[in-house]
């Protein structure tokens, strides 16, 4: 190669990479332009999620006392994703459902809230001096039947609010 052209190579680079250096702010604030879709698919996806979520805490109930110590950790670890999927149910619903069912839906939400509560209660319990069989076992009975009473409000509001149709 001469000299002219590789000096026209190295300029060209040098160009790209100024270039690249000068857009990469606006790259990085760069979003998406679109959010979360709202569609009946999408709802129906993102409330079968949430079904599959609860189904997957009923289980972790069923097993935690097997699992010792252990055993609570995998029951919050499947509430929190429990949460997270419902978070993410809220995330597609449309305008109109959001402003005819805000109060239901918020409602589910605070009905997580106190479910979580009986993560708190495990532990003032055994931190109380009660064996931790005992308060796994009671944790375990209580998220199991708050999370299907949860359920059920979920499908009836999803229902009311025509989530998924």
């Amino acid at each position: 190669m001469n000299t002219s052209l590789k000096q026209m190579v190295r300029d060209r680079g040098l160009a790209i990479v100024l270039l690249v250096t000068m857009l990469a702010p606006l790259l990085v604030y760069a979003q998406w332009p679109f959010g979360t879709p709202t569609t009946p698919d999408a709802q129906r996806n993102a409330l079968a999620a949430v079904r599959s979520q609860v189904n997957w805490l009923q289980n972790a109930t069923r097993t935690a006392s097997g699992y010792g110590g252990g055993g609570y950790g995998n029951v919050q670890q499947q509430f929190e994703s429990l949460r997270g999927a419902y978070i993410g149910l809220t995330h597609t619903l449309n305008e109109l459902q959001l402003a005819r069912g805000g109060n239901d839906f918020a409602e589910l939400e605070a009905g997580l809230s106190i479910i979580q509560e009986a993560f708190t209660n495990y532990q003032e319990a055994v931190g109380a001096g009660q064996p931790e069989s005992t308060a796994i076992r009671e944790m375990c009975q209580i998220v199991r039947e708050a999370s299907q009473v949860w359920l059920r409000e979920l499908n009836s509001r999803c229902s009311k609010h025509r989530v998924g149709m």
